[in-house]
């Protein structure tokens, strides 16, 4: 983990892509300068009042030259919710970039990523191109998958699936990956998304001994490793702190 910074930084942004998702920019200098692909960030939702506690937020891209960073975040309570009714001009307190993210120097990587989990994915193919890279998005229904038109953007090939097949394949996002692995010689893949989705992730990985990275989705308190509130399994015993040694790991690093 690099420098961290708490900045007060003020809101370019704050729009809804969908019923219940949102895209925040934000002029964020320090962390905008610092920040990699699978790194995160803690906003301030609301100073002295409840609720108290800190949002943890995956950084989705990062535009150096205007120095702000973009995320997505799903309303699921009363901290997103109030994080949704911030105004552009509004300034936000925030810190960041926190933990350890994604290992880029793979020539053809394969990005599987399931929901929300695809944020961070969007800003490791951005930091990658012109790499070719190819995505697997995955979500719910059609409009979960604004990310579409974000990543044919900055990848090769994207390939979507819906569980109720309303867009794409149906399916999950691991639905497509033996026919795509079959036929293509990836040397990495990153994946971020539910649990059941990563442990069959890793199995694929394992079988085609393809070297995988894995981020993971855990509640966090802090941001960087006081609580012990988003503790995982390693595989050889003990215990990680995702926010301080991950998010992001290396397959077969941790149990899923």
């Amino acid at each position: 983990m690099g420098k961290k910074f708490w900045q007060e930084t003020q809101i370019v942004e704050n729009i809804p892509v969908n019923t219940d998702t949102y895209y925040m920019k934000i002029y964020a200098p320090d962390i905008a300068a610092n920040a990699n692909p699978g790194q995160f960030v803690m906003a301030e939702v609301n100073m002295l009042q409840a609720p108290l506690l800190n949002r943890p937020l995956g950084i989705a891209g990062v535009d150096k030259r205007q120095k702000s960073i973009t995320i997505f975040y799903r309303v699921v309570g009363k901290g997103t919710y109030l994080l949704s009714q911030k105004r552009k001009a509004e300034c936000i307190r925030v810190l960041g970039p926190l933990g350890n993210g994604f290992e880029l120097k793979a020539q053809r990587p394969l990005l599987i990523g399931g929901g929300m989990g695809l944020a961070p994915l969007l800003f490791a193919a951005q930091a990658t191109c012109p790499v070719p890279v190819e995505v697997i998005a995955g979500g719910r229904t059609e409009n979960e998958l604004f990310w579409k038109s974000l990543f044919e953007e900055v990848c090769q090939q994207v390939h979507i699936t819906t569980d109720d097949g309303s867009l794409g394949t149906k399916g999950t996002c691991v639905s497509p990956l033996a026919s795509l692995l079959s036929k293509n010689k990836f040397d990495a893949m990153l994946a971020c998304g539910p649990i059941p989705m990563l442990r069959a992730v890793v199995e694929y990985a394992q079988s085609y001994r393809i070297p995988c990275q894995v981020s993971l989705e855990e509640h966090m308190a802090c941001g960087f490793g006081a609580c012990l509130t988003c503790t995982c399994e390693k595989q050889d015993g003990g215990y990680f702190q995702v926010c301080k040694q991950g998010p992001v790991f290396r397959a077969g690093e941790v149990k899923l």
